[in-house]
């Protein structure tokens, strides 16, 4: 096990419920300096993980483990933190309670402060649902955090992204082995269809006009399709994929009794200096939900970039002029 656990107790949830005996899983990367002003707090995505985060920094890079603290933290319903698959009796499998950003967050700030007593935090960052955690950092602690850069992000799940999310979703519960999270083994079929419908959504249509596939290693387009298919039906859970994707569905900074859905008033008590980061041809992410919330936030940078590998632009080695300009942003909100 190349992680640590947390164990954060009880943990009441945004909805009412309860999540019994939460943990959440997480990864630690260089030292905290005497004076804790090193800290980067980087979330996992929606398919993510510690280890897939880790594309994002190393040595040389804007983020160093030699000069930062880097905490990944995995989201709750990943499968390594409190999921589906791995909490038992009462909250398990299909009986996993619904989970927000605005839960995760509260667990991840028990970690920072209990276990390591952070009290500032320099940036939180991190690619679509983690983009969106750093949005929810930014209200919900806005005191701690110093700046945010989420990219492939929204501080709100838009109408059309709830709607392209009830259609992967729609592809794995047609399977009847699904059995409204009450299977015993996993629905394979609805899980390949789940990959395959994400695949037309997760690039660009220039991406396939141009083959750009060819430059990730497929020959053709039903490769790639085949691929993303056995990849989901042999890594993950079904109803960790469906609890993520709740997560994902009821994003809204705004939710609670604090600013009562007033989406413009939440965006507006953000302190953290931003920079917001889509890519330009990204489909479930456009980037006038993020020019809409630059105008909002007081201290926010509009910087969308081109790429024909749309939302998967971000994805670590895929288009290195993204990497490059995610880099500049970094050090840019650093300081450096």
């Amino acid at each position: 096990m190349d992680y640590d656990i947390f164990e954060c107790g009880d943990l009441p949830l945004q909805g009412g419920a309860t999540l019994r005996g939460a943990k959440l899983a997480y990864k630690t990367y260089g030292t905290l300096s005497p004076s804790g002003d090193n800290v980067v707090v980087m979330p996992t995505f929606f398919t993510g993980s510690h280890n897939r985060n880790e594309g994002f920094f190393g040595p040389g890079r804007a983020l160093d483990p030699d000069r930062h603290f880097i905490v990944s933290v995995n989201l709750f319903g990943g499968g390594l933190s409190s999921s589906p698959s791995n909490t038992d009796g009462a909250q398990g499998g299909g009986y996993f309670p619904a989970i927000t950003f605005h839960d995760n967050i509260a667990a991840q700030h028990k970690l920072l402060t209990e276990r390591f007593g952070v009290k500032k935090i320099a940036l939180v960052l991190g690619w679509s649902m983690a983009g969106c955690q750093a949005y929810q950092w930014a209200v919900q602690f806005p005191d701690m955090v110093r700046a945010i850069l989420p990219f492939c992000a929204s501080a709100r799940t838009s109408p059309h992204n709830f709607v392209f999310l009830e259609g992967v979703k729609a592809a794995l519960c047609a399977d009847a082995r699904w059995n409204n999270g009450h299977y015993d083994g996993q629905p394979a079929e609805g899980l390949k269809a789940f990959g395959r419908v994400y695949a037309g959504w997760a690039f660009s249509q220039a991406f396939y006009r141009n083959a750009r596939y060819k430059e990730l290693g497929y020959q053709s387009v039903a490769e790639l399709l085949d691929d993303w298919a056995e990849d989901h039906a042999d890594n993950w859970d079904a109803n960790d994929l469906l609890a993520k994707l709740a997560t994902w569905q009821a994003g809204d900074i705004s939710s609670g009794p604090v600013f009562k859905g007033n989406f413009e008033e939440a965006l507006a008590s953000i302190k953290a200096r931003a920079i917001l980061m889509p890519c330009a041809q990204d489909l479930y992410f456009p980037p006038e939900d993020n020019q809409y919330e630059a105008l909002h936030i007081p201290n926010a940078k509009f910087r969308p970039v081109l790429s024909e590998f749309g939302h998967c632009a971000a994805n670590p080695g895929n288009d290195p002029g993204f990497t490059a300009q995610l880099d500049a942003n970094i050090r840019e909100l650093l300081g450096d």
